[in-house]
């Protein structure tokens, strides 16, 4: 019994060491939340206030833009609901508070979709699958059917933009976008807006429609921890008459156009509703 005790009281005494640091993938803390938050830079999002936590600085946990979305696509309840670029899951949190019956939630930057596991974790979402891939991909060899297709702050992003509404189109009843544009009206040759452009235009056709192309990069931002823009450098914006016009080529008859600014600082934006008219054929 002695050497039991002293075989203890040995061990003790060398875990006071100095020297006795806790490996650094580990956590030492208290088990809670704001761990979890602090293991993974860069968050853009901030937490409902009731949650006492911190994070980024952003509330899309009550964002507007998905409010009016709700608003137009009506109950979701019992529906199937698609998100590309969920970011870090507050969008998805919103979408899940509607009842739908599944979201499948696809995000492709590899920070993002960890921040989007640790805010399901957090918040407890419900009813959703979130995968770590390319959109394009799952769209071009899923069979899935969706009721909402969601994509706010994705099209901008896209190498091949007119190619992503295609695929969204074939896949869905009713689209939810918000996104920047290019126009020569709302951003003219001298704003400063324009400086990430490369002053290339290119001609693409989809559904038989000539559409702009405005080659774009995003001068090494993609070398922060936040960063949540596209994956490659080299992206193109479209012609705020051009998405309009696919979409209505798509089959989109029904379109809504909501939360237009023409002076964002990134560049003219919008909200777009759109609900299929005609049967995919």
């Amino acid at each position: 019994m002695f050497g039991l005790k002293k075989f203890r009281r040995r061990t003790l005494d060398r875990g006071s060491h100095s020297n006795d640091q806790v490996f650094g993938q580990y956590s030492h803390e208290t088990p809670r939340h704001q761990n979890a938050i602090d293991a993974l830079p860069g968050w853009n999002s901030a937490f409902p206030a009731e949650f006492g936590l911190k994070a980024g600085n952003h509330p899309l946990f009550a964002d507007s833009r998905i409010i009016w979305a709700v608003e137009q696509a009506g109950p979701l309840k019992g529906k199937r609901v698609l998100e590309i670029g969920p970011l870090e899951g507050m969008h998805t949190y919103m979408l899940s508070k509607q009842g739908p019956a599944s979201i499948d939630a696809i995000e492709a930057n590899k920070g993002c979709f960890l921040r989007c596991l640790v805010s399901k974790e957090v918040l407890g979402i419900e009813r959703v699958n979130f995968y770590l891939g390319d959109a394009i991909r799952w769209l071009e060899e899923t069979q899935k059917h969706y009721d909402l297709v969601v994509a706010s702050g994705v099209l901008y992003h896209m190498a091949d933009p007119g190619l992503f509404l295609s695929e969204v189109a074939n896949h869905c009843d009713s689209l939810f976008l918000w996104t920047h544009y290019f126009d020569d009206n709302a951003m003219p040759v001298h704003d400063s807006r324009r400086q990430a452009f490369s002053g290339n235009m290119e001609i693409r056709t989809y559904a038989g429609l000539a559409l702009r192309y405005f080659e774009r990069g995003y001068h090494n931002a993609n070398t922060n921890d936040n960063f949540c823009g596209g994956m490659k450098d080299r992206h193109y914006w479209m012609h705020r008459d051009d998405i309009i016009s696919l979409l209505a080529a798509l089959g989109f008859g029904d379109i809504r156009i909501g939360q237009e600014d023409l002076t964002h600082g990134g560049g003219p934006c919008f909200s777009l509703y759109a609900k299929r008219t005609e049967t995919i054929k």
